[in-house]
């Protein structure tokens, strides 16, 4: 590593290098994320990839590539759905709610009567 071009290349192959670990774990993902592939066509594509990996992840890309967006693009969407459901759930609580709940430990002897006092000050505030 004595000149400029040799750190240079050192940089892009390393880079090469990442670019196919993240494909390669893109397409892994894939594959178990697809429903309609059997079993044994997922064991064969990553005995593929194993064995072939720059050829097999080659075909893959142009042979399911269109299915690997989708699947994609589905799974953030749910996650998406999941997350503002949540969200939904969460900031839908009212204070009477909170305090409701506070009184229903403290009814059942879960926390004493300090606790329940900062339970429903911090549900006012």
């Amino acid at each position: 590593m004595n000149s400029f071009w040799d750190w240079f290349w050192l940089m892009v192959w390393w880079f090469v290098f990442f670019m196919y670990l993240i494909l390669l774990f893109q397409i892994v993902a894939d594959l178990f994320r697809d429903k309609n592939a059997s079993g044994w066509a997922k064991a064969f594509w990553v005995i593929g990839l194993i064995v072939f990996p720059f050829l097999v992840a080659l075909i893959y890309i142009i042979a399911r590539g269109k299915g690997m967006a989708e699947r994609q693009t589905q799974q953030i969407a749910e996650s998406k759905a999941a997350t503002d459901a949540y969200i939904r759930q969460t900031a839908n609580a009212s204070p009477a709610a909170a305090i409701s709940e506070a009184k229903n430990l403290l009814d059942a002897g879960v926390i004493d009567q300090n606790e329940f006092a900062a339970l429903k000050a911090k549900a006012l505030a």
